[in-house]
């Protein structure tokens, strides 16, 4: 698969919302990234359904929607609707998790597992098989403008080498601190594709050139 980038548009100004996310599907991006989080599974609040809704709007691409919530079987419906693509739920907080992803694919989305970096790679093990989409983050999930750490580049290497050996072949996707230094670290070891918040909205040089030099790392 040829790389591709999800843009976070945590990252983005939500006074511009628009014109910033329609200048970054102009420079090249492939997906909208969404990090939705409650407060409780991480130490933050984002935003809901209603911003999907909004960037369902704004554009075409896929939207790729990260669940850092509990109980996220209550909310799932309300985020299919808004026009979800993927949807990924986290391995951590989900005793249920094949009956969540199953209820992800029943309401037509892509179904995701995303895995914490404390969290082992045999952890989805059990999993693989039901997933369009695994999200490794390497940053611990919560905040944008993180700091890569660089131990995850292990479990990348050695999710990838589980899909290699799968039926299924989802998408690897990695999450957190990536940068013109850290992308080509994640893509050694596999990664496909790459959410990039900061580095895209919050550069110096503009949305247009962020993404023109993310482009020619992963070339």
């Amino acid at each position: 698969m040829k790389p591709k980038i999800s843009a976070s548009i945590l990252n983005a100004d939500f006074s511009f919302l628009g014109n910033q996310i329609a200048e970054a599907v102009k420079a090249g991006i492939d997906w909208v990234h969404l990090d939705i989080m409650d407060g409780h599974f991480v130490p933050n609040i984002s935003f809901g359904p209603f911003i999907v809704e909004t960037c369902r709007k704004l554009t075409t691409l896929p939207l790729d929607i990260h669940l850092m919530i509990d109980n996220p079987d209550k909310y799932l419906s309300l985020f299919a609707k808004a026009g979800s693509t993927y949807i990924s739920v986290h391995i951590e907080n989900n005793p249920n998790i094949h009956r969540t992803l199953q209820t992800i694919r029943e309401l037509r989305c892509k179904p995701g597992i995303a895995i914490n970096p404390g969290t082992p790679a045999s952890a989805i093990n059990s999993v693989l098989n039901l997933v369009d989409l695994i999200l490794v983050m390497t940053v611990n999930p919560g905040f944008g403008s993180q700091v890569f750490l660089e131990d995850q580049i292990e479990k990348i290497t050695q999710i990838s080498k589980m899909i290699s050996s799968s039926n299924n072949k989802p998408i690897l996707e990695v999450d957190g601190g990536l940068s013109s230094k850290t992308i080509p670290l994640a893509q050694r070891a596999g990664a496909e594709m790459f959410v990039i918040g900061s580095s895209i909205f919050s550069g110096k040089d503009g949305i247009q050139k962020a993404i023109e030099e993310i482009h020619n790392c992963l070339n």
